[in-house]
């Protein structure tokens, strides 16, 4: 049965900063290095084959797949990059402290304008709006290889993930709201040959720096 192996880019540099980053090309911080070494061990330690890999066009997500490959000992394997598979664009929001957001807007509309289905903050996209094309790239470039019984790694973002979680798991606008997924935590599908789940684990990681 295929494996569909979903991990979020370790902590970034405006992670760090609690900025809102979206498509704002932010390199990892120490601790998210780290993260990205953990998640490839652990990945490691489960004897995880892995037969393709994809990840989003920003560095912070390109530098987490190639440390987890460098970990699984494929360097130089070949990964897919496309922008399908990038962060939620934040619109007027990038660059943003979130704290100081939600002083100024409010909690509540900054928990929206973070976590919601359908709600896109000024200037950019919502949860929506990512999954409109996180879910054709998946269903065209993906789900073929899952198919034919491969496992896939996805090293990506947040967001682009919580859209693909959600259609995955079937969760609802409001069960999505509640959903966060955290930084180099590989999250493990096992899939039947229907690509429905049979089984999920997620490989907690205690990251000391």
């Amino acid at each position: 049965m295929p494996l569909l192996i979903l991990v979020r880019h370790g902590e970034s540099e405006w992670n760090l900063q609690n900025r809102f980053t979206g498509w704002v090309d932010i390199d990892l911080s120490s601790r998210g290095v780290e993260e990205a070494h953990q998640a490839g061990k652990t990945l490691r330690k489960h004897n995880y084959k892995i037969d393709a890999v994809f990840t989003s066009v920003l560095k912070r997500a390109i530098r987490t797949t190639e440390i987890i490959l460098e970990e699984l000992g494929l360097n130089g394997m070949h990964y897919e990059k496309d922008q399908a598979l990038n962060e939620r664009h934040y619109g007027d929001l990038q660059g943003m402290n979130k704290t100081e957001i939600g002083e100024k807007y409010g909690f509540d509309q900054l928990k929206i304008w973070r976590r919601s289905y359908d709600v896109a903050p000024p200037g950019g996209e919502s949860l929506k709006d990512t999954q409109n094309r996180v879910l054709p790239y998946y269903h065209n470039k993906i789900e073929p290889l899952l198919k034919e019984g491969k496992n896939v790694l996805i090293s990506a973002h947040g967001n682009s993930l919580r859209a693909l979680v959600m259609y995955l798991e079937g969760l609802s606008k409001e069960e999505v709201l509640e959903l966060n997924i955290p930084t180099g935590v590989p999250y493990v599908y096992e899939l039947d040959e229907n690509l429905n789940i049979k089984n999920k684990l997620i490989l907690e990681n205690k990251v000391e720096v």
